[in-house]
C-alpha cells in the first residue's frame, strides 16, 4: 500500500507563493527602514577649496624675457592695464629666479635652471620691481602666480654643495639630470630627504609673504612626490587663498594639492585633427574620461600654445593647422580653464628663442579682438564658468559625428549650444538627440535663431558656431 501524501491543490500552492512574497517584501521594508552605515556615504574626493576669484578666471602666461622690448618686470607692469582690458585674471610669470651658469644653455640660460630659490634674476629687475608688479596687478583685480621648479635645480645652486644628499645620483654615484630628457643644465632633487621638503616649502611660503603672490604654476609637478605638494598646499593656504597649477595630467593631484592641471590629451587630439591624423572622435575619449574618471572640481587647463610648444614644436598655426580657429574657440566654450600664451593676442608668427633675448613683435592682429570677445562671452554666461561652478558638456548627437563636435552647456536658464566643424569640407548636419530646442542668439552675428529638437544647420569647412539662449 502506498503511503498517504499531503493533498496538493492549486489554491494551496498560490497561497504559499503569496505568503513567501509577502515575507520577502516585509524583509525588504525592514532593510530599507534600517539606517545605512556611514561607510556607504560618498566622501568628497577633492577637499581643497578653489579661491573664489578663480571661478571665471582666464590665465595669461608671461615670459618676462620676451614679453617686452626691455624684458623686465617694470616694463611688464606697464602692460597690465592692457591685459586687464583683454579680460585675463591670473598672470603666470615664468621663473623669476637667478639662472645657473654651469652647463648653461645659450648665453642667457633656461629660466628653469634655478640657482637661488629665494633670489630674483637681475635680468628682470629687483625684488622691489617684482613687488611693484604684483601690487599693480592686485590694484587692477588681477592675481599673480609664479612658476616654481621643484624637481631640479641648477648645478651651481648652493644647495648642491651644502646638501649633496638632497640630490639624486646615477648608477655611478654622480649627480644626474632628469632621466631620458636632454636637460643637461639641471640636476634632479631627491624628495626622500625631509630637509629638502622643509626647505622647498619654506621657499614657496617666502614668496607668498615677501611678494604677496597668489600661488604657483609647478613645473613637471608629477615628477615630485604628491604628498610633498599636498603638504605644501596646506601650508600655503594657511597664509592666504592660493591657486596651484600643475604641469601634469593626472586626476589624483586635484584631491588636496592642485586646482588645475594640463589637458595634454585635449591639446594633442586637436592638433592631430588639424593635420588629418584623427577625426572628431579623438576628443571623445578625453571628454568621457574628464566627466567620468576625473573629479568634477578639477580644472583642466586647455590651451593652443605655451612656452614649450612655441619654442620646440612651433607656433599655434604650425601645431593646429586649419583647426586652430576651432581650438581657440573650444578652449573658451568647452569645459576647462583657458590659457593665453605670451603674445598670442598679437598672432606671433614665429618661434621665440628660449635661451636668448628674442622679444615679441607686437602689432594689431584679429586674435586680440577674438580673444576679447570670447572672454567677455564666457564671463557673461554662468554655464561656462570654471569647475566646479560651470556646467558639464552634454553631447548633442549629429549626423556627421566624425566631422562635427556638438554639445550643450546649460545651467538654469543659461544654455549654450556649440558646434565645431573639424573637417576640410562644409557640413550640413541634422541634430537628433540633445537639449537643443529653444530660442538663441548667434555669438558671431547677433542674429536670433529658433531651433527645434531635430534642427538642420550648415557649417563651412573648419568653422564653428556658438548660440546662446535668448528669452
Amino acid at each position: 500500500m502506498l503511503p498517504c501524501l499531503p493533498k496538493i491543490t492549486v489554491e494551496g500552492t498560490a497561497m504559499a507563493i503569496l505568503k513567501a512574497f509577502g515575507a520577502a517584501l516585509a524583509a525588504l521594508a525592514l532593510v530599507a527602514a534600517a539606517p545605512i552605515p556611514a561607510r556607504y556615504t560618498p566622501r568628497p574626493y577633492v577637499t581643497l577649496h578653489h579661491p573664489a576669484w578663480s571661478q571665471k578666471a582666464i590665465i595669461y602666461q608671461i615670459n618676462t624675457r620676451q614679453f617686452t622690448p626691455e624684458g623686465t618686470f617694470a616694463a611688464a607692469q606697464q602692460q597690465l592695464p592692457r591685459l586687464k582690458a583683454l579680460g585675463v585674471d591670473i598672470i603666470w610669470l615664468m621663473p623669476i629666479n637667478p639662472i645657473g651658469a654651469q652647463h648653461r644653455k645659450g648665453s642667457l640660460g633656461s629660466p628653469y635652471s634655478v640657482r637661488d630659490y629665494r633670489g630674483v634674476n637681475p635680468e628682470f629687475g629687483t625684488l622691489a620691481d617684482l613687488r611693484a608688479l604684483v601690487a599693480a596687478a592686485h590694484k587692477l583685480g588681477l592675481h599673480v602666480i609664479l612658476d616654481w621648479v621643484a624637481n631640479h635645480s641648477a648645478w651651481d645652486n648652493p644647495l648642491h654643495a651644502r646638501h649633496p644628499d638632497w640630490y639624486d645620483h646615477d648608477w655611478k654615484g654622480a649627480n644626474r639630470p632628469t632621466p631620458w630628457w636632454d636637460w643637461e643644465d639641471v640636476i634632479d632633487l631627491n624628495y626622500d630627504s625631509p630637509g629638502l621638503r622643509q626647505y622647498m616649502t619654506e621657499a614657496m611660503k617666502y614668496w607668498v609673504r615677501a611678494a604677496d603672490v597668489d600661488g604657483f604654476r609647478c613645473d613637471v609637478a608629477g615628477y615630485v612626490p604628491l604628498d610633498f605638494w599636498e603638504n605644501a598646499r596646506a601650508e600655503l593656504s594657511a597664509i592666504k587663498p592660493v591657486f596651484m597649477l600643475a604641469e601634469f595630467d593626472q586626476r589624483d593631484i586635484h584631491a588636496r594639492a592642485f586646482d588645475a592641471s594640463y589637458a595634454w590629451k585635449w591639446n594633442n587630439a586637436m592638433a592631430d585633427i588639424g593635420h588629418g591624423k584623427a577625426d572628431v572622435t579623438a576628443l571623445f575619449g578625453y571628454y568621457s574620461e574628464n566627466q567620468s574618471a576625473w573629479p568634477a572640481a578639477a580644472q583642466r587647463m586647455v590651451y593652443t600654445e605655451n612656452h614649450d610648444q612655441n619654442a620646440w614644436e612651433g607656433t599655434a598655426s604650425e601645431r593646429f593647422g586649419p583647426n586652430l580657429g576651432n581650438a581657440i574657440a573650444l578652449s573658451f566654450i568647452g569645459d576647462g580653464i583657458p590659457l593665453i600664451h605670451n603674445g598670442q593676442e598679437a598672432g606671433n608668427p614665429r618661434r621665440l628663442k628660449f635661451f636668448e633675448r628674442d622679444p615679441i613683435e607686437w602689432h594689431d592682429h584679429p586674435n586680440a579682438d577674438l580673444l576679447r570677445r570670447l572672454i567677455a562671452f564666457r564671463k557673461g554666461h554662468p554655464a561656462l564658468d570654471n569647475a566646479p561652478w560651470g556646467a558639464a558638456m552634454v553631447p548633442v548627437v549629429n549626423s556627421a559625428p566624425k566631422q562635427v563636435l556638438s554639445f550643450v552647456r546649460a545651467q538654469g536658464a543659461d544654455r549654450i549650444l556649440a558646434l565645431f566643424n573639424m573637417s576640410g569640407e562644409a557640413q550640413t548636419i541634422t541634430l537628433s538627440d540633445g537639449p537643443v530646442a529653444g530660442r538663441y542668439r548667434d555669438f558671431a552675428s547677433g542674429e536670433a535663431v529658433t531651433l527645434d529638437a531635430t534642427a538642420t544647420l550648415t557649417l563651412p569647412a573648419w568653422a564653428w558656431r556658438v548660440l546662446a539662449s535668448a528669452p
